[in-house]
């Protein structure tokens, strides 16, 4: 059996590429850590402003509390070519009343299940990209994406 060869990447191009999976995917993977253990989810991000990604979430949820005792995450976009973007990052609470507006006016869903945007059960994060990674399906070589444009 012959090993699949990968599209080539052109360096220039890895930003355009790695936002394209962004797009690509709508529930990325994110992975916490539980004390020692890993623990890995789907999540749908309410928003995406380049490589920074907001996450809502439920205070009562277990990765409120992951994310409170360590908050060292990681993102993983597969496009459905199954080329990769894994954004390693912090996730912090955002209190922004702007950004939480915003958010809560293009979510449908949050206004759906949560009623009002002061309920207090609603927590939104985000994640602030301190390393991006691209690699094309079966290439089995990250490429370093620029976090600036």
């Amino acid at each position: 059996m012959k090993k699949p060869e990968p599209e080539p990447v052109e360096p220039s191009r890895l930003r355009e590429l790695a936002l394209a999976v962004i797009r690509a995917d709508r529930f990325p993977r994110l992975a916490t850590v539980d004390g020692d253990q890993p623990r890995v989810r789907p999540v749908s991000p309410v928003k995406t402003d380049g490589f920074t990604v907001y996450v809502a979430n439920l205070k009562r949820y277990h990765k409120t509390a992951e994310l409170a005792a360590n908050p060292k995450c990681e993102l993983v976009y597969l496009s459905p070519e199954h080329d990769q973007v894994r954004i390693t990052g912090t996730a912090e609470i955002v209190s922004e009343p702007e950004i939480l507006d915003e958010i809560w006016r293009m979510n449908p869903l949050l206004r759906a299940y949560l009623g009002t945007p002061d309920n207090p059960e609603l927590v939104v994060y985000r994640i602030r990209p301190s390393r991006v990674r691209f690699m094309r399906e079966w290439a089995l070589e990250y490429h370093e994406v620029p976090l600036e444009g």
